[in-house]
């Protein structure tokens, strides 16, 4: 590993950092998530921002009715938060707060109303970005334009680790999404378009007769 590959303690302290504010979702915010819909409509804000009740209903195929229900049950847990700056009192903008959030709470996972919430969340939420994955593969690569495909990567690798490597290989891919984030997280423009980033680190289970 050369020099300009090693995990510096500024970059190590710096993801340490960021990531420590994270909000860890309690069993009442996992329980209020836990409705395949309403993580559809958490991801949508996610990945495109600020969205109506109507907006949400025509990407959705629901009703208005139904997405601002669903709309309001989030915001009671602070899940999302009204837009201030946009808006009127018949057309209400909402939008999910700036920062990180973790389904992993070790307390939640103690109760069983806590660890089916968690599940219900986790499942749903990588469902529909492992179903966005395959949507491009069959559809979005060949309309995406030469531009978009050189600029797209879908890659597997395996590796063996320790667990010390594994968390510092964690942490740089970390660096780099976060860096990413800051920096374009509120670029507007020509050819800008939402880019979802996937990086999967865990280990394999041990099928044995590994050397």
């Amino acid at each position: 590993m050369d020099e300009e590959q090693e995990l510096t303690p500024d970059v190590a302290a710096r993801v340490e950092q960021r990531h420590s504010e994270d909000r860890v979702l309690d069993t009442g915010a996992l329980r209020a998530l836990a409705h395949p819909l309403r993580v559809q409509i958490y991801d949508i804000l996610s990945q495109y921002g600020p969205q109506t009740a109507s907006s949400l209903a025509e990407k959705l195929g629901e009703s208005s009715g139904s997405t601002s229900y669903h709309l309001r049950a989030l915001a009671k847990q602070d899940l999302i938060q009204e837009c201030t700056d946009r808006g009127t009192g018949r057309e209400r903008w909402w939008e999910r707060p700036i920062g990180g959030v973790s389904f992993a709470n070790a307390d939640a996972m103690k109760t069983p109303a806590g660890r089916a919430a968690t599940q219900i969340v986790m499942n749903e939420f990588f469902r529909n970005r492992q179903e966005q994955l395959v949507n491009f593969m069959n559809e979005g690569i060949a309309s995406a334009g030469e531009d978009w495909q050189s600029g797209t990567m879908i890659s597997t690798a395996t590796a063996r680790l320790t667990p010390e490597q594994s968390k510092e290989l964690s942490i740089k891919i970390m660096a780099l999404i976060d860096d990413a984030v800051d920096k374009y997280r509120n670029q507007t423009g020509e050819d800008v378009r939402p880019v979802t980033i996937r990086a999967d680190v865990f280990p394999l289970p041990d099928l044995g007769g590994q050397p």
